[in-house]
């Protein structure tokens, strides 16, 4: 709080003399704004890429969210996400993705990147203070991204420094504690042919639980920085650098299921979500010639996870009646350094043919420690201490290394008719050293307290060393019908990297999984018609999956809640169809209208399900988890050049699985109502927002087990959206254009 408070306090001093904003001229202009992609390998107008993509802008990010990106995952067709962490960390595209990552090497679906620096399977780190554009391209995005993009792309970029000197700060109040203090510094330094921006924002909130055991509102707190920094130095036309860092600390608190499954915890040892994480990232691009230029990105993050949650969600008092002691609790601690480097050569112009060739080298290296404490003594049989516990200690390091070549080629048939070719091949290899421990311990009954050691039961090391050469692409065909209109169609094959388990208890067969590649064809039509007024975007897709990686778990010790064996194994085979839609309409010069269409259907073929002894449990042919059938939104803008401003979204999703077999369970469809009102000028603007504003009650991730002695019925859990929610947001602007 401090932190933040000392750079608002300076900011002010700073900006306060600069002249006033002039004032917004974009909402007097009848026509939407043109948006670039700038996921792709080049830059291009949404309406001339040949794939399905989604492209929220900063303005849309203002208006209609408020702190992370699960504030509009809702505009986002065929995009979901799993619960079971504080924030959103596992996407879903198309119904391709994590749901979780409790053990195992990371191995994500969703490419997840932040101006280029690699966050995929680390997603809580995309808060949205200041990010001005975030681009999905969903299918398999093989010649762009390779192993980490199975399912597709997620790309967040942060705002550009501004032409004139500016400043804002920015103020937020709300219920449940919430409150907010952010700022921001941009403007040019012309002696240096450079520009720069500074942001920081601090965000706060006590959460949406109440632990009624431990008479606290805050074990569910969000508690979030945001720092970001960019410099672009431009030294003449041909030579531009971009320097880019940015830090998130999260300390977020984790406690959110009940056995009841309301907002009234019962745990005594309240989980933790923290992610730190530092990034910093360097793009280069030089112009050879008129129409050649030259890419060079470089990256580094680092960042340090705790998790950790109460296994049996209760307390003492809660289980006295039939538990003289249950207590169980997880906690994981992770590691992550990601270091990458691209480098690209190639053709600047979107007509006439062209050419692109590159390379791109990935290293990857993570260090886990994973405990799990559990003692359960039924009421009425003798006290041990000792020999009733049962835990366990993951200790290992992981290596995993991606070097590719790739390349694109397009042109024109005729004038109206464009052919696109591109191809990657990968090499993934990893390196795994680790050591799984059984022992007999005694805690202090806390689960961020130290173990000691009474006893080894068994030690299993683990030495892994996959190797896996890979490949993909697409081939694309894009026809004009007139200047405002055009259709495409796609093929693309994309690809994931194998892997290994490391639960205790599996087979020789489970300890590893095959690769999986998969094909997608796609058909889609793109318009910007009636003078920019209208956007339409619109596709259907068919994907199939060879050697699906489905993940499983299934507890093997129903008395112990933290006693699950999780494993990824491969189905024979899979397919997921759907379509995509979105429209943006400026109705007026004051009104804008939006919605949002995903439709989607999943299946997997022969996935063999197998018990600890080696029994198959079941053969599964089924839906994904985690992939509603439909999602929709509609939205309405107000913004009058005079001052007010109304904004009103509806968004929706129909049921889905939520997990894998034995878990059959559903979730039921819902839809929310958010609404924000209040008032801009030129030097200042306040609002008044409201989510989920009919209070619906909605889940967020469901599971399905054992958790309540003495007989542990299986029975539904689910961690709840947010419920409806207030916040009163002041913002002032200080010098040049109003970003």
């Amino acid at each position: 709080m401090g932190r933040i408070s000392s750079l608002c306090v300076l900011l002010l001093v700073f900006t306060v003399s600069l002249p006033v904003a002039a004032s917004d001229s974009s909402s007097n202009d009848p026509q939407l704004d043109e948006i670039l992609v700038t996921a792709t390998l080049r830059s291009a107008p949404a309406i001339d890429i040949p794939a399905s993509v989604t492209v929220l802008d900063g303005q849309t990010l203002r208006d209609a969210g408020r702190a992370n990106f699960e504030d509009v995952l809702g505009l986002i067709p065929n995009l979901n996400w799993a619960g079971d962490t504080s924030l959103p960390r596992y996407f879903q595209l198309r119904g391709i993705g994590e749901l979780q990552q409790y053990q195992g090497a990371p191995n994500p679906s969703v490419g997840f990147l932040i101006d280029d620096i690699d966050y995929s399977g680390l997603g809580t780190a995309g808060t949205l203070y200041d990010i001005d554009q975030v681009d999905v391209l969903r299918g398999p995005q093989a010649t762009r991204y390779g192993a980490n993009a199975l399912g597709g792309l997620i790309y967040m970029r942060s705002a550009e420094p501004t032409d004139t000197l500016y400043g804002r700060i920015d103020l937020d109040g709300g219920d449940y504690g919430t409150r907010s203090e952010g700022g921001v510094i941009s403007g040019p330094v012309d002696s240096l042919d450079s520009g720069f921006r500074l942001a920081v924002q601090h965000y706060y909130t006590n959460g949406y639980y109440d632990n009624v055991y431990l008479n606290r509102d805050d074990t569910n707190r969000q508690d979030e920085y945001t720092y970001r920094a960019k410099w672009v130095f431009t030294p003449s036309a041909k030579l531009r650098i971009e320097l880019t860092a940015m830090q998130v600390d999260i300390d977020n608190g984790y406690d959110a299921f009940t056995i009841d499954n309301s907002r009234n915890t019962e745990s005594d040892q309240p989980g933790v979500d923290s992610q730190h994480s530092t990034g910093v990232s360097a793009r280069v691009h030089y112009l050879t010639s008129d129409t050649v230029g030259f890419t060079a990105i470089a990256t580094y993050a680092k960042s340090i996870i705790k998790y950790s949650y109460d296994g049996d969600w209760g307390n003492p008092v809660l289980w006295a009646p039939v538990a003289t002691v249950f207590q169980s609790s997880e906690i994981q601690n992770r590691d992550r350094t990601t270091k990458t480097i691209e480098l690209r050569l190639g053709t600047e112009k979107t007509q006439g043919f062209g050419w692109l060739v590159g390379f791109y080298g990935n290293q990857l290296d993570e260090s886990l420690t994973d405990l799990s404490l559990s003692n359960y003594q039924p009421l009425g049989t003798p006290v041990d201490p000792v020999d009733d516990q049962s835990n366990s200690l993951i200790d290992s390091g992981y290596r995993a290394r991606n070097l590719a070549l790739f390349g694109e080629l397009d042109g024109d048939f005729t004038a109206d008719l464009r052919w696109s070719l591109g191809l990657r091949g990968e090499r993934w290899s990893a390196d795994y050293h680790g050591t799984t421990t059984d022992f007999l311990g005694t805690n202090t009954g806390y689960s961020n307290a130290p173990v000691a050691i009474t006893a080894i039961e068994s030690v299993t090391p683990a030495n892994l060393s996959p190797v896996n050469n890979l490949w993909g692409g697409h081939a694309s065909l894009t026809q004009k019908l007139d200047s405002t209109q055009s259709i495409y169609a796609t093929v693309s094959r994309g690809y994931k990297a194998g892997g290994f388990n490391l639960s205790q208890g599996l087979l020789p067969n489970q300890l590893s999984f095959n690769p999986e590649t998969d094909l997608n064809a796609e058909a889609g039509y793109k318009a910007d018609m009636f003078d920019h007024r209208l956007k339409i975007n619109a596709d259907i897709f068919y994907l199939y999956r060879h050697d699906a990686q489905i993940t499983t778990s299934f507890q093997s010790d129903p008395t112990n809640p933290d006693d699950f064996v999780f494993y990824t194994g491969n189905a024979a085979s899979g397919h997921n169809y759907g379509l995509e839609s979105d429209a943006e309409w400026r109705a007026t010069e004051r009104v804008t209208l939006g919605a949002d269409l995903g439709l989607l259907q999943t299946y997997f073929e022969d996935f063999v399900q197998q018990g600890a002894t080696g029994q198959t449990l079941l053969t599964v042919s089924r839906e994904l988890a985690n992939a509603p059938h439909w999602q929709a939104a509609v939205n309405a803008t107000y913004r009058d050049p005079r001052g007010p401003f109304a904004r009103v979204d509806v968004t929706g999703m129909g049921g889905y699985y939520f997990d894998l077999p034995p878990n059959e369970t559903t979730s039921k469809p819902y839809g929310l109502l958010n609404a924000k009102i209040g008032w801009e000028t030129a030097r200042w603007s306040a609002y008044l927002s409201g989510r989920n504003l009919l209070d619906k009650r909605y889940p967020v991730r469901g599971f399905y087990f054992g958790d309540v002695p003495p007989n542990f019925p299986n029975e539904v859990y689910v961690q709840l959206g947010d419920p409806r929610t207030w916040v009163a947001s002041v913002s002032v602007n200080f010098g040049g254009e109003r970003r």
